[in-house]
Parts: C-alpha cells; sequence; structure tokens
C-alpha cells in the first residue's frame, strides 16, 4: 500500500509539473539592442535636419559644419550638441526656427553617445 501511494505521489507531482505551452512561448521576443552607428543612424538625421545650416561652410549664422564623422562628434564632445537639440526653448530650437527634431531622432544621438561615438 506505501508503495502504491508513494507511486501515485509521484505521478501527480509529474503531472503538475508538465505545462501547456505554445512553440511562441519558446522564442525569444526580446528585441536585439543594435549598437548606433554614426555612418548608419546618426548621419542620415545630421544630413536631412542640420545640413541646411551646418554646412561647409556654415551659413545662416550656425557656428559649425556637421558635415563629417569629426565634425559631430566634436560638436557633442565641445559644443553641447545634445543639449542644443534637446532643448525645449523657443529661442534654441533646433533646427534653428523649429520644430524641435522628434524625440526618437534626439534618442539615437544620444545612444549613438552612449554607445561610444562609433563611425562604423
Amino acid at each position: 500500500m506505501k508503495i502504491k501511494y508513494s507511486l501515485y505521489v509521484i505521478v501527480l507531482l509529474l503531472s503538475y509539473s508538465c505545462s501547456y505551452v505554445s512553440e511562441a512561448d519558446l522564442i525569444d521576443a526580446t528585441p536585439i539592442i543594435e549598437t548606433i552607428t554614426y555612418t548608419e543612424h546618426v548621419k542620415p538625421i545630421i544630413d536631412n535636419n542640420c545640413i541646411v545650416c551646418h554646412n561647409n561652410p556654415p551659413i545662416n549664422g550656425a557656428p559649425i559644419s556637421l558635415t563629417t564623422f569629426n565634425d559631430v562628434k566634436n560638436a557633442i564632445d565641445n559644443n553641447g550638441l545634445i543639449t542644443r537639440i534637446s532643448s525645449n526653448d523657443l529661442g534654441f530650437l533646433m533646427p534653428f526656427g523649429g520644430p524641435r527634431l522628434p524625440q526618437n531622432l534626439i534618442d539615437t544621438i544620444i545612444e549613438w553617445e552612449a554607445d561610444g561615438l562609433l563611425e562604423n
């Protein structure tokens, strides 16, 4: 009787340890974190939003050029580029005259800095 009871408990425990998972539950859905690079991610943002004034030479009162990797990297390291593009101050908006860059583009540039300002 004791063996029969033990066997019953083991079978009962095994049945509770089984689960009904689908194949979709077994797939890792965690997004792959992509490293942000200048060439692939940041340059298109700069080209589409900043080069109008920050060309070489800069025009419309822009103080610096943002035409090369080194220009943009230097602007982040030494000229407060992220502070400038993140500002909500109407007299400080970039692109000049506003509207402010969309937050997702600003976040991309911030992430690029966090990733180490990689070129490629």
